[in-house]
């Protein structure tokens, strides 16, 4: 029986480097509206941070992350936490929002190094502990969005939003020195940068549990960001009236979901990945029902909150867990299709939650939310029904053989 070859020390201090890596990623999403009022922009229009920073992190993790599978991954990651901290301090310096914005691309452009570090970490663990391990790099990943939008609440609201740019640049130098425990790949591939990028292309096209998997994070995710690239905005409108502070609180309502994920990842390995993903649809669905009354109730509101982070986190945990199985020699390029597909997700759900509380408020962030989320759940059928033809196929291939013998 294989073995499991990274101690839990060293999984702990990788979820603690995911925790830091994603956090420049959050860090503008409670300070939208101060942001808007430095620059003398519409509060709607603030949300464009919040769309660039998701495209620029979908296209660093599709032009970046798979050299992971051709050179020492710790070395990868040091660069990009160097290359974000240059990017951070850029957008504390930006005097125009055109700048800010082009400056917030950058820093999702180099925040990948969690995607890095999670398929290099997840090869060194045995199929049946696979999920649980992916669990717990997740809950590290969670915790740096807590950190990111409570910490920059209160920074923003004491400081200014500039304030919290010179603490993230700060906070990158502590994570260049714990991104160095990064175990060492032994499963390299020796493949030029342009093979590798073309590779990408085949594995979309011959792997289609990697395709649907994709599109369903796609979907799941457009409808989290939705949420939370336009609750600053909602919160700082009648009846709330909400400073930044407050508004950064609302991210520990995520300590929630963070408590079991690595429970989720133990679920996903008894359950299957197919399922799980499927309620976490189901899930983010039933949240969106909460939201609409976002408006009227803020109780509604945290159980909406608290729904669509528990379901977003189970398809996330499911999703990984079942595309790491198909090739191991390829997990980067397989991560790097997979969450280049959910942060181009996450900005189209950052454009459409913008638009839709624009002119329907929370009822019209809801509707968007539930439609995503059921397209998610008819993706995830669509694997199941192929999952069932194949058992089909190989029982009735299984038939003569047993009248035979």
């Amino acid at each position: 029986m294989k073995t499991l070859t990274i101690s839990p020390r060293q999984v702990f201090l990788m979820a603690v480097s995911c925790a830091l890596a994603v956090s420049p990623i959050y860090y503008h999403q409670p300070l939208l509206p101060q942001i808007a009022s430095t620059f003398a922009v519409p509060s709607a229009h603030a949300s464009l941070v919040a769309t660039l920073t998701q495209l620029g992190y979908a296209l660093g993790l599709l032009l970046f992350v798979p050299l992971a599978d051709g050179v020492q991954p710790r070395t990868l990651a040091s660069r990009a936490v160097v290359a974000n901290a240059v990017a951070l301090i850029a957008c504390a310096a930006a005097p125009s929002f055109l700048v800010l914005t082009t400056c917030s691309f950058l820093v999702g452009m180099t925040a990948i190094s969690a995607q890095i570090i999670i398929p290099t970490v997840s090869g060194k663990a045995p199929p049946a502990m696979r999920g649980r391990i992916v669990g717990s790099l997740l809950g590290g990943l969670s915790s740096g969005v807590l950190l990111a939008r409570t910490l920059s609440g209160i920074i923003g609201a004491l400081l200014g939003w500039r304030s919290i740019f010179w603490v993230a640049a700060a906070i990158d130098l502590a994570l260049l020195v714990v991104v160095r425990e990064l175990p060492e790949s032994s499963t390299r591939a020796s493949i030029r940068y342009r093979k590798l990028m073309q590779s990408l292309i085949g594995l979309v096209r011959e792997e289609r549990l990697l395709r649907l998997s994709a599109l369903m994070g796609f979907l799941v995710f457009a409808a989290f960001s939705a949420l939370w690239a336009t609750l600053a905005v909602l919160l700082a409108r009648p009846p709330y009236h909400y400073g930044p502070a407050t508004i950064g609180a609302f991210g520990l309502i995520g300590l929630i979901g963070l408590s079991v994920s690595p429970q989720l990842g133990a679920l996903v390995d008894r359950v299957g990945s197919r399922n799980i993903a499927s309620i976490g649809a189901i899930t983010v669905t039933a949240a969106f029902v909460f939201i609409a009354a976002g408006g009227q109730s803020l109780s509604w509101l945290v159980v909406g909150i608290v729904l669509l982070d528990l379901g977003n986190r189970a398809s996330f945990i499911a999703n990984q867990a079942r595309i790491y199985a198909l090739r191991p020699e390829a997990r980067s390029r397989l991560n790097t299709v997979y969450m280049v597909s959910y942060f181009l997700g996450g900005a189209l759900g950052a454009a459409l939650g913008g638009v839709s509380a624009l002119h329907a408020a929370w009822i019209g962030l809801a509707a968007v939310g539930m439609v995503l989320s059921l397209a998610a759940l008819a993706v995830n059928a669509l694997s199941y029904s192929q999952w069932r033809l194949a058992r089909d196929n190989r029982h009735t291939q299984a038939e003569p053989m047993n009248d035979a013998r």
